[in-house]
Order: structure tokens, then sequence, then C-alpha cells
């Protein structure tokens, strides 16, 4: 094969494994891989002189854009920066100036615009020149102000990312193969694409704005730093940034590669960025292919591997899906020792080509410098045996395939533990009972180790602490903790303890607005008389269904009723709503309704409007409400001998309204 016909195979290659890694498919080349492709290519075109038009060393990735919005072209163009290993290049570039470093973060570039104060537009970075509009989603991207105390132009650049923490909370929690994504660039770069209907499944993604530039302002302000300094002040999200020059260059770059390699960092990063603090400076520079020569320069870190051998394949279940992890023999990488990868799925283990446990030896890198990943199968023997059982309830297990074309395991029991881990989540999350050391990751492996079936299971993992101990990730004293922060937990608040059942249609809103109309004795109450809380404000006909169809569940009945054993629910009391139409107010009600469903809808819209219901008339009371005026009932003599209104139910709500 000569060197143009293997530098049309490597642009193929890497093109298409960067459309699908920016297009927010399913992974084909590791970030190892694709670097080494990607430095060959280099290497050949530097040797050859012969470069594709669409080789990608001269081009940048338009594949994210697969939006529902218009593509608009850039006022700015927001070219890409060159990129090298080697800090003395680095150096040379910095000269005798002063540089900022700061992160190359692992996202998805933005640029937004500011006029008279109001955002006006959000583009992404699209080809460089041309992005696409997706202002439709400024209320559920993180990390930026709508507004700015600024009256001129103004537009920032900066890049979308997902943190760690929330990827893998999102990917297990996931039901769908389709929606499994490989790392959180990648489902950053899906959740970018979907259009204005589906804005809640971005907010719930947690997408954060980053600010790395300000591209333009109208006032004189020439220092990168300084323009950095007025984002912050604006409210922009900004990232991490050090100053220093050529001299300090090598000892800065180590500093930060420790905090990476520290495992501490939850926002994903795959380098650094160097950039002149004379942005009048920087502005001079000429453009090569993409490259604008002085905007800035790009380190990427050399990945170190390990080659260890497969001792075995642990199948650990999430939601329905059962996600293959290599178990294998002790490596250093990266300052750490790492002993286990995951494997993603079956397609990914037959692209790796994994084989017998013991008889494999596989090529180790930690991606970014956080990640273990399997990136090779260096031999192998035989092949891998999939599970015909699920790990946590054994249940059957199943082979789909996305339509991408993933194949994944999956369990077949509807009613599996596993799939009840974003619920699990949900129940020990900061709005719920907020549990610290209960992550996401730690409930999965709590869960594949028989511990939690239900929320009750949540306040007896003390009965396994000493399994706890030996656990990846935890030791005496972390199991110790966390045993503390569950016994803290048993004392809770009803509007913390609705909010962590998981009642569909039913967040802290909702349990606020039952709680101050009932308090916990009267929500209980409720529950038990399938009474609904339709009556109060905010509430309604679907989310009153919604909360009285999951108590009508048997099954949700027994967990709450284990649940109630375990807690000590504060006894809140119901809320006079200040400045109700009732306020102040006291009312007693007599004889049969007709527009309220019953006396008890009737009351609780009363003390919804901080009004009062009582069962006798007495000088406090301030109506009597009886639909017959003319009764001769001992309640209406008594108010007619205390001067107290008696009013119809029709009356009332002319006066005090209606739910």
């Amino acid at each position: 094969m000569d060197e143009r016909e293997k530098i049309r195979i490597l642009v193929e290659e890497l093109n298409a494994a960067s459309e699908a890694y920016y297009g927010g498919r399913d992974e084909i080349m590791s970030n190892f891989e694709w670097d080494a492709k990607f430095d060959e290519l280099q290497s050949l075109e530097d040797l050859t002189g012969y470069i594709l038009p669409d080789s990608p060393t001269r081009r940048v990735s338009d594949a994210e854009e697969q939006t529902g919005g218009q593509k608009e072209p850039h006022e700015y163009p927001a070219l890409s920066l060159a990129k090298t290993k080697k800090v003395e290049d680095l150096q040379k570039w910095a000269g005798s100036l002063p540089i900022w470093l700061s992160w190359k973060l692992d996202g998805l570039t933005l640029v937004i615009t500011y006029d008279n104060g109001s955002l006006t537009k959000i583009l992404t970075r699209g080809n460089g020149t041309v992005g696409t509009n997706i202002t439709y989603m400024k209320d559920v991207i993180r990390g930026f102000p709508k507004k700015i105390d600024y009256k001129g132009h103004l537009v920032v650049r900066g890049e979308a990312t997902i943190s760690y923490t929330d990827f893998e909370a999102i990917n297990d929690a996931s039901d769908d193969v389709d929606e499994k994504f490989a790392n959180p660039r990648n489902l950053a770069s899906g959740t970018l694409a979907l259009d204005a209907k589906n804005l809640d499944k971005v907010a719930e993604r947690r997408l954060c704005f980053n600010a790395f530039t300000l591209v333009h302002t109208d006032e004189e302000l020439v220092s990168w730093g300084a323009r950095m300094d007025l984002l912050d002040k604006m409210g922009f999200t900004t990232v991490e940034r050090e100053l220093t020059d050529a001299a300090g260059l090598p000892d800065v770059i180590v500093r930060w590669t420790e905090k990476v390699e520290s495992g501490k960092m939850d926002i994903p990063v795959d380098g650094l960025v160097i950039t002149y603090d004379d942005t009048d400076y920087a502005s001079t520079g000429s453009v090569t292919g993409h490259h604008a020569t002085r905007a800035g320069y790009a380190f990427k870190w050399q990945d170190s591997s390990a080659v260890s051998t497969l001792d075995h394949v642990e199948w650990s279940c999430a939601a329905s899906a059962i996600t293959p992890v290599a178990v294998f023999e002790p490596v250093k990488l990266e300052g750490t020792t790492v002993s286990r990868a995951s494997l993603v799925n079956i397609s990914e283990m037959e692209r790796l080509g994994i084989g017998e446990n013991g008889k494999t030896k596989l090529q180790i890198i930690k991606a970014n410098k956080i990640i273990p990943k399997c990136v090779a199968v260096i031999s192998k023997e035989g092949t891998f045996t999939i599970p015909d059982k699920c790990p946590v309830c054994g249940a059957d297990t199943a082979v789909t395939e996305s339509r991408s074309g993933t194949r994944t395991l999956k369990c077949l029991n509807s009613k599996c533990p596993a799939k009840d881990l974003k619920k699990f989540a949900r129940f020990v999350g900061r709005d719920g009972m907020d549990i610290d050391g209960l992550s996401i990751e730690t409930l999965r492996d709590f869960v594949n180790e028989h511990f939690i079936s239900d929320f009750a299971d949540i306040f007896r993992l003390s009965e396994h602490l000493e399994r706890i101990e030996t656990m990846d990730g935890y030791g005496k004293k972390s199991a110790d903790n966390l045993v503390k922060a569950i016994e803290r937990s048993r004392r809770t608040h009803p509007v913390k303890l609705i909010v962590a059942l998981c009642i569909p249609l039913i967040g802290a809103d909702a349990a606020k607005r039952m709680i101050s109309a009932c308090g916990w004795e009267g929500f209980c109450a409720r529950l038990e008389a399938g009474t609904g809380f339709e009556d109060i404000d905010g509430i309604g006909a679907e989310r009153s269904g919604a909360v009285i169809s999951w108590y009508a569940d048997e099954s949700n009945r027994l967990v709450f009723e284990k649940l109630m054993q375990e807690l000590d629910v504060e006894k809140v009391a119901p809320k006079a709503a200040a400045g109700g139409s009732c306020a102040g107010k006291v009312f007693v009600i007599t004889g049969d309704v007709a527009v309220f469903r019953n006396r008890d809808e009737f009351r609780a819209y009363v003390e919804s409007q901080g009004g009062k219901v009582t069962g006798s008339v007495s000088k406090k009371t301030d109506y009597l409400v009886n639909n017959d005026l003319s009764s001769v009932s001992s309640k209406n003599l008594k108010a007619a001998e205390l001067g107290i209104p008696v009013i119809s139910e029709e009356d009332f709500i002319s006066r005090f309204g209606r739910p």
C-alpha cells in the first residue's frame, strides 16, 4: 500500500469516528486509537505534502449540526486550536509574553451573544464559520445569565459539558438502549441535537456552559484575564485558569496534570490550553487551515497504557441493561492502581475481541487520565460467555439490538430491583432523603450485591457493613460515615419524604402544597381514605389521581408501610395560607353540599385559603355554611342567636371562590 492510499484510508476512518463521536452516536473508536491514527496521518501528510480536502487535520467537524435550529454564520469565526503533546512546543509559542493556562474541556463549543443586556442568540460552533441557532435552549442550559448589567454588544464563547456524575446517573437510569452514551461528550452532543419539543430532556441532562473567552466587548479591554474576570462578575461559569509564562509553564502543567490524575475532577477535560493575555497581539495571527495561529495552543497528554490479563467479566445490572465490566490483574496507570474497566455492551466486547477469562491480554488506558478503559485486545483464546440469568434477580436475560445496531444484554424481569435504580437515586438525593455517600454508582453496586431491593433496605445497610468495608472505593471509615448519614436521615420532613417516594407527577412544589394544606397526618389520612387532593390549589385532578393511584397499588403501599417502620417523620401541621380568600375566617359547614364533592373537600379548600373549619358554632365563628337557609337545626338557631351570618354554598363561592 502506497503512502497516498494509506492517507486516504486514515482520513476515512478518522472522519467516520468523528461523525459518530460528535453526532452523539455509538463510539466506534476510542480517543486513544483516534489520536494514534491522527498522529500517523499528520506524519504522512508532512512527509508527502499530500493533504486531502476533508482531512481532519484541516477541517472542523460539523456533525453536531443535526439540531432543531436554523444555520447561521458566526459573527467571529470559531476556529479550532493547533494541538501538541510536547511542552517545549507550548514554550516556543509563548515566547516572552505572559500566558494563561486553562482546561481544554471535553464538550461542545457554543457562542452566546448579548445586546442591551439581553441574551439574543446561542449558536453551536458548527464548521467554525456557520453554526446552528439553539437559542430555544437558553432556559435549560446552566452556566450563563439570561440578562447582564451591560448595555453594549457582547459575544462569549464557551464549552457545554456534562459532569461525570450526571453522565453516570443519566446512563445508569436510562431503560432505553438507544439512550446509552459512550462518554459525557457523546451525551452532550446528543443533547444539543434535541429540538424545542424536548426541552425537558435537555434540562434533565444538566448541560453546563463554561465560558472560556470573551470574544467581543464594546469596551477597550485588552487583557484576556481581565475579560474573564468581567465574565465572572456578570454571573457566567468560567473555566479555571492560571497566569504564567514560558519558564513557569512546565511546573504549572505538572500541577494541573496531577489535579486530573487525582480522580477528583468531575468535569470532563481532554487537555490544557494556553492563551496570550494580550488579546490585541493574539488577534494579529494568521489562519492556517482551520487554526488561528495566535488564538491559543492546545496541549494533549501522552496516554500511557498497560497490558494486563483478564481475570473475569463481571456483569452489572442497572435499569434493564446488564453491563459487562472487565476485571483484570491490577496495573499502575497515571499514578494509581486500576483493576476494572467497563466494556460498555456486547457490541463493544465483540469489536474489541474479548476472549476467555485468564487467556485474554488487554491494553488498558485511563481515558482523559480519569476513566479506566480497555482500548484493545493484545491476544486471546476462545470467546466470552453471555450470561442467561440476571445477576441481580436471577431472571432470564436476552440480547437486544438497538436501532443503531448496538447489542446489549437485558433483564426480562419487569420487577427486577435494578430497574428501580433511578428511583433509589432520587430517594437518597438532596431533594429527597439527602443521604451523603450514596451515589448512583454505589447504589448500583449495592443492588447488584442484593443489599437493596426497596427503599426500606437502605436503612438496613448496616447489616452488610463488613462486606461494604471490603468493596472498591470503601473502607472502614467511609462505611461508618455512610451508616451515620443514613441514621441522620431517619428524622425527616414530610415534604422531603414525599419527593423521595418517586410518586409520578409529584415534585417538591406539589409536596409542599399538600403538606401545607393537610399537614403530615392529614396527608396520610387522605391516602388511606382515597379522598384525593384536587381541592388543593395547584394540585388538580391529574396530580391528585397520580397520588391516589400510586398508593392504591399494593406493592407501593407495602413499600410505604415498610419504610414508615424505619423513619421518624416530623408531625407538620397544616399551615394557614397567608393572604388567602378565607384568611383569618372561621367557618362551620353543616348539611349536604352540592358543588364541592363532600365536606372534606370543602374543608380542605377553606384551609388552603387560610381559613379554619370547626364543628360547632361559637362567638369565634364568622360564617355558618348551610344550603338549607330556613333550617331550624341547632346550629342555625345558635348562629341566629349570636348574629352570625348563615350562607349557602353558592354564597360562599361568590365571596371566597372555589378550586
